[in-house]
């Protein structure tokens, strides 16, 4: 219904024109002339097969107003729906629901009648015996809208256990799972207790800051590039050192050509396997510039240590690698299965340093009483922390 004060109660005229209809609405007012922009649209019953459609004036309209097929609609059935449009088949999505094939087809015969009484045509077509399901067009465009509904739905409920304190994230690279376990065994009795989830997301280092600027995770156990010698650079960030370190080359190349020790400047000479990203990206940053892929020798790139050490050993490449202190430690005891016949050369720079520990940012401690879970598990971190 269309209302304002400043209208001349005047009849609405329809005109009809020969094998069409075109509706013409002319309003008089007082005032000059009004735009019906950006309401909720309301359908009005017309003669003949069409509907007029007027705004209205509420949002709570349209909630109300909400068609039946689009309300029976669950999550469970969008679920259901994202599950065959992974898998392409309703078998296989049961397989991977836990469920019997006859639930999953009824799920996705009343979702194909809902809709097209909604959008006018099914979401899934079947095409035989044995072959992928086919999605229509609309079929698509609901997947997006379930897709991007479920995640956003789950994103707000892991959000709003974290304000709560019933949910504490923590990212962590592989090698500092061992550390993150040492301080669960502080906190994991009272956590359970309190009904707390512990959520842990494996990450890369270069994703360290992203993640916790955009607050995905509350803690992140990891590795950073930092000024040598100095103390932290990033107030907006607490951290917990566990200790400091630098750097080593795995290489398959003779002594002669790469000695026992090598500075950060005869690298640009030395034919290099380097990561794409990630923390050895970083030191190389910082010692060559943004574009330091210009200023040296890349033999290789790689996106996991593990083949760039293979690639070495198996002299398909001739170079060296550049890997943390602690794993040219253990190359040099013949403790790395991957890495055996490859020699550990000392990589000398006073400019850069790794620093491994775990980081959080500090309004987020700060504004948390003490026994906050967050807060519980940092103390719990900083208890299990090398002394100085």
């Amino acid at each position: 219904m269309v209302a304002a004060d400043s209208f001349v109660h005047r009849p609405i005229s329809v005109q009809r024109f020969p094998k069409s209809i075109c509706r013409k609405f002319v309003c008089e007012m007082r005032s000059s002339s009004v735009q019906l922009i950006g309401r909720t649209p309301e359908r009005v019953s017309m003669s003949g097969s069409s509907q007029l459609v007027l705004p209205t004036s509420t949002s709570l309209h349209r909630l109300l107003n909400m068609p039946g097929a689009l309300l029976d609609t669950t999550m469970d059935q969008l679920r259901t729906l994202l599950t065959v449009h992974e898998t392409r088949s309703a078998l296989r999505a049961a397989r991977a629901l836990g469920r019997e094939q006859s639930s999953v087809q009824k799920q996705l015969d009343t979702l194909n009648r809902n809709f097209r009484q909604l959008c006018g045509e099914p979401l899934v077509v079947k095409q035989g015996r044995g072959k992928d399901v086919l999605f229509t067009p609309t079929g698509e465009s609901l997947v997006e809208m379930a897709r991007e509904t479920l995640a956003e739905w789950l994103d707000g409920i892991h959000e709003c256990r974290r304000k709560l304190g019933t949910t504490v994230t923590v990212g962590t690279t592989r090698y500092m799972l061992d550390t993150l376990a040492k301080a669960w065994h502080h906190v994991s009795d009272e956590f359970r207790e309190r009904d707390v989830d512990l959520k842990v997301v494996h990450i890369r280092t270069k994703d360290i800051w992203t993640k916790l600027e955009t607050r995905e995770v509350d803690v992140v156990c990891g590795s950073v590039v930092t000024h040598a010698g100095a103390g932290w650079e990033r107030p907006e960030f607490e951290v917990i050192e566990w200790r400091r370190g630098g750097l080593a080359l795995l290489t398959n190349l003779p002594d002669s050509v790469v000695g026992d020790r090598v500075r950060v400047p005869q690298l640009r000479s030395v034919p290099l396997v380097v990561p794409g990203a990630g923390l050895i990206a970083e030191f190389l940053r910082g010692w060559f510039g943004p574009d330091y892929r210009q200023s040296i020798d890349i033999a290789a790139e790689i996106d996991e240590i593990q083949y760039g050490i293979s690639l070495l050993r198996s002299n398909l490449v001739q170079g060296a690698m550049i890997v943390t202190s602690g794993l040219g430690v253990v190359a040099s005891n013949n403790e790395l299965r991957e890495g055996g016949g490859l020699r550990v050369v000392e990589l000398a720079d006073d400019s850069l340093e790794r620093l491994v520990g775990v980081f959080a940012r500090t309004d987020e401690l700060a504004k948390h009483p003490a026994d906050h879970p967050l807060n519980l598990l940092w103390a719990a971190f900083t208890a299990e922390a090398p002394r100085p």
